[in-house]
């Protein structure tokens, strides 16, 4: 199974680490089915374009979707899962007794390493586990136990939160149990996921229909636990959930939360992820509703995108797509323009990529000299009245600077300044003045030549 996985792993790292995140909807496409989770975020990874969208910066209880920040935070503060060994402590079973709690089944004084709690955490859903492993990393710096070392951990996912700019996202205990104060979002979650992925087992690990635990110290006979995600198990008598091309990644219910799924699928070179929170679980009386709204909805939202959704090129870095005037370049004025990379998006299948509208933002005019690649304005894109993207327009070509045509040009600003008119014309003034005069004292000293000369006669 982890040769099947790491390939799947592999992609998820080139993405996540190549593609910037872009918060935008797939434009003049709907849903034609009705959904049942309250909330509801689904991105595209080949173009991290966001494809559907419900309520998605609600905050609502992820229940044991939280395990997956309990994941992180344990897997970055453990140098060595494999190697690392863990003692169940007399702290754990007394803790959840009670709660209703979904469990692995560890024995306290069982020895585990940290990466088989890790599995017994995300495949059962044990939230044995998890307390387990945030007492153990909660008191790695200060030697706490029990409930001081789970509050440090705690703190530690909030920490992590904070680190990953999720401002809608709190958490009050490592396994998900109902608390007011233990929230998140579906596009918060999302990320959350999304840098889960990029750690060490994760994908192997949430991918697992079952994961089978070698004996320990407390049990001569190894344990097998199975998926609490129907639509991986394949094998699940009368299972309507399944879904061939569906990966991990978490389950979580309670009454309070409601259903709640984080999940992936692949078909066709296109992989999506998808995280669907508060389907019903309870109906007014307080019943339990068996119908599994969560993974319908996520099921129905993978067959839409599959069938209906076509990643498009809308630009290429060697088009040309505008031009603006150029200063100071002999025998050309225009600098053509070119998109600072490619561009591709989601669109219905049925839509011409020319059918994306763009809108330019340029200065009037540059001056030269320019270089390739240099950043000129943007360009926005859009469809169906929806914003895509802003991208950057750059020089497609270098051009050098005539320096006698910058100062011609210089020479001609001056000419036609108004200071230059205004002084020009008081200089001309001034002239015509002085000439003025000139001439009158010319002609008022020969005058008085003739009136001397005539008195001598």
């Amino acid at each position: 199974m982890a040769k099947k996985i790491l390939p799947y792993m592999a992609s998820f790292l080139a993405i996540f680490f190549i593609i910037p995140f872009l918060s935008i909807q797939v434009a003049g496409e709907e849903v034609t089915f009705e959904t049942n989770s309250k909330a509801l975020y689904m991105v595209d990874l080949n173009t991290q374009e966001v494809v559907y969208q419900k309520n998605a910066s609600q905050q609502l209880e992820p229940a044991s979707c939280t395990k997956i920040m309990t994941y992180i935070v344990a897997a970055e503060h453990i140098s060595d899962l494999e190697g690392t060994k863990i003692t169940v402590s007399d702290y754990i079973e007394p803790t959840l007794t009670g709660t209703g709690s979904s469990m692995a089944g560890v024995i306290t004084g069982e020895e585990l390493t940290a990466l088989q709690l890790l599995n017994l955490m995300m495949v059962p859903s044990g939230n044995d586990a998890s307390l387990v492993l945030a007492e153990y990393v909660g008191g790695l710096e200060t030697g706490a136990t029990g409930d001081e070392a789970v509050k440090n951990f705690v703190q530690m996912m909030n920490d992590k939160a904070a680190e990953l700019g999720l401002s809608n996202t709190h958490f009050n205990n490592p396994h998900g149990l109902h608390d007011n104060e233990h929230y998140t979002t579906a596009s918060d979650l999302y990320q959350i996921t999304k840098y889960a992925l990029t750690l060490p087992h994760f994908s192997d690990i949430t991918s697992q229909t079952y994961y089978t635990l070698p004996a320990t110290n407390k049990s001569a006979k190894s344990r097998t636990v199975y998926t609490t995600n129907k639509m991986i198990s394949e094998n699940t008598a009368d299972n309507p959930y399944y879904y061939q091309y569906a990966k991990g990644i978490k389950t979580g219910s309670h009454d309070q939360a409601g259903y709640c799924l984080v999940s992936s699928a692949i078909y066709d070179g296109y992989t999506y992820i998808c995280v669907a929170l508060g389907a019903p679980s309870v109906d007014a009386n307080g019943k339990e509703i068996e119908e599994r709204g969560e993974m319908i909805d996520s099921k129905n939202l993978y067959r839409w995108a599959f069938t209906t959704l076509e990643q498009k090129d809308i630009l290429k870095s060697t088009d040309t797509v505008a031009e603006v005037k150029i200063d100071y370049v002999w025998n050309q004025d225009r600098l053509l323009l070119s998109p600072e990379k490619d561009f591709s998006t989601i669109l219905p299948s049925d839509v011409d990529p020319s059918s994306v509208m763009m809108t330019t933002n340029l200065p009037e005019k540059v001056e030269a000299p320019v270089k390739k690649g240099d950043v000129i304005g943007t360009a926005t894109l859009s469809y169906a009245n929806q914003e895509l993207t802003t991208i950057n327009l750059v020089a497609a070509e270098s051009m050098e600077k005539s320096q006698l045509l910058q100062i011609g040009s210089v020479m001609k600003d001056i000419f036609s300044s108004l200071w230059f008119i205004i002084i020009a014309s008081i200089i001309g003034v001034l002239l015509i003045v002085y000439i003025t005069l000139t001439l009158l004292y010319k002609s008022k000293k020969k005058k008085m030549r003739k009136v001397k000369k005539y008195r001598k006669m």
